[in-house]
């Protein structure tokens, strides 16, 4: 059977807590009710946040759908966050967060 012992992501959020920086590294389809997931989750991070840089990962992000992109907006006009992205897709929903036109430009992933 093909990918048998492979589970299928719909969604997935870590939070990967360092000295000088937290990341939100997501993996999957930002869509549906994982959508209020994420919301939540980075509402309840940015009390700790304190001085450090907050990054989120897009890099394994496969969808994110028209509620998905205003949350990742909305995190970044309220944290300054910066969006890590390797793939024209994910550079795609990055530049979109930022309020930037279509041109993949992206932060050092």
């Amino acid at each position: 059977m093909r990918g048998a012992g492979r589970a299928k992501i719909t969604f997935r959020i870590t939070v990967q807590d360092a000295a000088g920086a937290t990341t939100l590294l997501l993996e999957g389809r930002v869509v549906g009710p994982w959508v209020d997931v994420l919301d939540q989750t980075w509402r309840d991070l940015i009390s700790s946040l304190g001085s450090k840089r907050f990054l989120v990962d897009l890099r394994g992000v496969t969808h994110v759908d028209r509620d998905g992109k205003k949350v990742l907006a909305d995190i970044h006009k309220t944290t300054g966050a910066q969006f890590l992205a390797d793939t024209p897709m994910t550079k795609y929903f990055a530049a979109e967060a930022r309020g930037e036109k279509h041109d993949a430009k992206t932060e050092e992933a």
